[in-house]
Order: C-alpha cells, then structure tokens, then sequence
C-alpha cells in the first residue's frame, strides 16, 4: 500500500494572495495588506468608502476563483518535491474552491507539471481528509496546509495524519504563527520533501 499525501494548493503549491492584492488594485481600487492574514481587515478602499464587508470580501474571492487564476505562480521547488514524493506515494491535491473551480483548477496545475487528482471542498478539512485515507485504505498520509484552522479539523478527524503547516508566501508566513494542530510548520519545499519523506519512509501513523 503506498503512503497518502493530501496537500493544499494556494500558498503552499501556488502563490495566490499576492496576485490576488494585485488584481484588486488593477480592477477594483482596492488596496490589501495581508501580513495581519484576515482577509476582511486587508482590503480598503482608496476612494474613502467603507471597507468592503465579509460578504463583498466572498464576491472578490469569487471574482478571482477561476477567471483570474491565470495570475497565479508556482511556489519555488514545489514541483521538484511533489515529483519525487509521487515516485512512491498517492497524492491528491484538497482545495477549498468551490466545486465548479475543479477543472480549471486542475488544467492550472497541469500547466505547472502538477498532475494529480484534485478535489474541492468548502469548510474544514477533516472530514474530507479522513475519506480519503479510508478509500486509499489507511495508509500512512501526510496532510499539507497553510491554515491553522484546517490543521485542527484534521487532528480532530483524522488524528493518525501527520499534519505539516506550510505557509508559502513570506509575507504571510513572516506573521503567522505555526499552527497547534501540526506536528511541524516548514515553509520551504525542500525541507518539507525531506520531512514527508521521512515520515513516509517509518511507516507509522501520527498517533503510534
């Protein structure tokens, strides 16, 4: 039985947040600091209005999501170390998109030389972590993600995933604070290789 990995898309294989601030200058005059990692807080508008609220914050997001995804750039190594964790695990890529982003989000990857099964989903990533090592048959699986609330989900969920929090974009990752919920927080891809690969190699599930 080969070993799972389950791994987040963006700001750990892709760079979004970047592109995303960047688009909403261009289109919607809208300036976006994210170092504080709230969304919400990092949009103000520059004409003196109101800054937008949580729901507008979801329309920008959908605005983005897919039409705007071609902004998106690959995170330095992420490639390389998916290529040669794929040489003896399953890897399926989770991503909070909603479900009619799967293909476009898929050919993007593909684009990148990523290609893996795609799944999206919308909440917490627990209980769609804990299928998916079920359906491989409950391997050892490595869960990848830039969020500490999904790193708690998965803990709660699937307590026997070895849980890696890796947050890509340094602007984020220099104010963001590793998540509880992990077993680690790595934000290079080629020490991240080397530590899912190791835990691949022991054999042992996160709880053992």
């Amino acid at each position: 039985m080969k070993p799972l990995l389950i791994c987040d898309c963006d700001e750990v294989l892709l760079h979004m947040v970047r592109h995303f601030g960047t688009w909403l200058d261009e289109t919607h005059d809208i300036d976006f600091d994210i170092a504080g990692g709230d969304f919400v807080t990092a949009m103000k508008r520059r004409d003196g209005k109101p800054a937008p609220s949580r729901e507008e914050m979801w329309g920008y997001l959908k605005g983005f999501f897919p039409d705007e995804m071609h902004r998106q750039t690959l995170v330095p190594h992420a490639r390389e170390a998916l290529a040669a964790l794929a040489q003896a695990a399953d890897i399926v890529i989770l991503t909070n998109l909603e479900d009619e982003c799967r293909q476009p989000r898929l050919e993007q990857l593909a684009a990148f030389g990523i290609e893996h099964r795609v799944e999206c989903n919308q909440g917490g990533k627990g209980d769609p972590v804990a299928r998916l090592v079920a359906e491989h048959g409950d391997p050892v699986t490595v869960f990848v993600d830039d969020l500490a609330v999904h790193h708690d989900s998965v803990a709660r969920r699937a307590p026997q995933v070895h849980r890696l929090h890796m947050i890509s974009e340094p602007t984020l990752a220099a104010t963001m604070p590793p998540a509880p919920a992990a077993h680690a927080r790595i934000d290079d891809w080629r020490e991240a290789q080397d530590w899912i690969a190791a835990r691949f190699a022991a054999g042992r599930p996160a709880d053992a």
